[in-house]
This record gives structure tokens, C-alpha cells and sequence, in this order.
């Protein structure tokens, strides 16, 4: 009885050029979501050698504050 309802309630299109726009949306999404991973990569590398740099900085001279 449960696959009878699920089909009642999922229908796939029986032409496939339906799948076309869907197809576009998602590669585009996957594209732009792969993009901004590599920019919040490359910024939390540059946040990271930025604060390195800092804690260097300040345990280099430790009793100058």
C-alpha cells in the first residue's frame, strides 16, 4: 500500500526534455555553491595567516606590554 501513495503523490514526466531545465538550475547551483566554498577558503587562509602572524608577533616580545 505505501509505494501505491507514493507514487499517487511523486509523478515524473514521461518526455524528457522536461529535465532539461532542472538539469540547468542544478549544475548552476552546484557551480555557484563550489565557488563560494573556494572563496571562503581563500579568505579563512588569509584570516589564518594573518592571526599567525599576530600571535608571532606578540610571543616574539612577550613582556613589552
Amino acid at each position: 500500500m505505501f509505494p501505491y501513495l507514493i507514487g499517487f503523490l511523486v509523478q515524473f514526466p514521461q518526455e524528457k526534455k522536461y529535465y532539461i531545465p532542472a538539469l540547468i538550475s542544478l549544475s548552476f547551483f552546484v557551480l555557484l555553491a563550489v565557488l563560494v566554498f573556494f572563496i571562503f577558503r581563500k579568505i579563512n587562509e588569509k584570516q589564518a595567516k594573518k592571526l599567525e602572524e599576530e600571535i608571532m608577533k606578540k610571543n616574539r616580545f612577550p613582556h613589552s606590554e
